[in-house]
């Protein structure tokens, strides 16, 4: 079922995100709507990280140019490379970079509107969920930590 807001109307493209192997209860989706203007982005992510102390916690969100979800046992997903920055602008001004996902007790709900990339350029990339929240100072990523879920940017079909 799609997001009401949207009419039940289908999104173009769609990233299903599971957590790496250390984070295997991590799963969610992201759906990409073209508007007028720009590219609506819509998350929901459940299983993230969390204890009784920080049920709170706040996890970087990216869009990067790797165009899968593997790499090696130190960095599971090494293939999906750096963040999405065709222009080669400073972090925060990655076209890759969205606001960070806020969690509560592990669940987390997100929409952002941006006008920094076109479908067309970003089907295929990846997206990842990182284990820090990102400072949005620190180049090239913002100390955002370990990559720890991703999902492949495909059609809808």
């Amino acid at each position: 079922m799609y997001n009401n807001y949207y009419n039940n109307r289908k999104p173009s493209l769609v990233a299903y995100i599971q957590g790496s192997y250390e984070y295997p209860n991590i799963k969610g989706v992201t759906e990409f709507y073209q508007e007028k203007n720009g590219v609506s982005v819509n998350s929901v992510v459940y299983g993230l990280p969390y204890d009784t102390l920080h049920p709170f916690r706040v996890f970087a969100y990216h869009i990067h140019q790797g165009q899968s979800c593997t790499g090696e046992i130190k960095d599971p997903f090494a293939h999906t490379k750096g963040h999405y920055n065709p222009t080669g602008a400073p972090h925060p001004y990655h076209a890759g970079d969205l606001p960070p996902l806020f969690s509560n007790y592990g669940f987390a709900k997100s929409t952002v509107f941006t006008s920094r990339f076109t479908l067309n350029e970003i089907v295929g990339k990846t997206i990842i969920i990182h284990s820090n929240p990102d400072d949005f100072t620190s180049q090239p990523s913002g100390n955002s930590g370990a990559k720890i879920a991703c999902g492949v940017i495909t059609k809808v079909r």
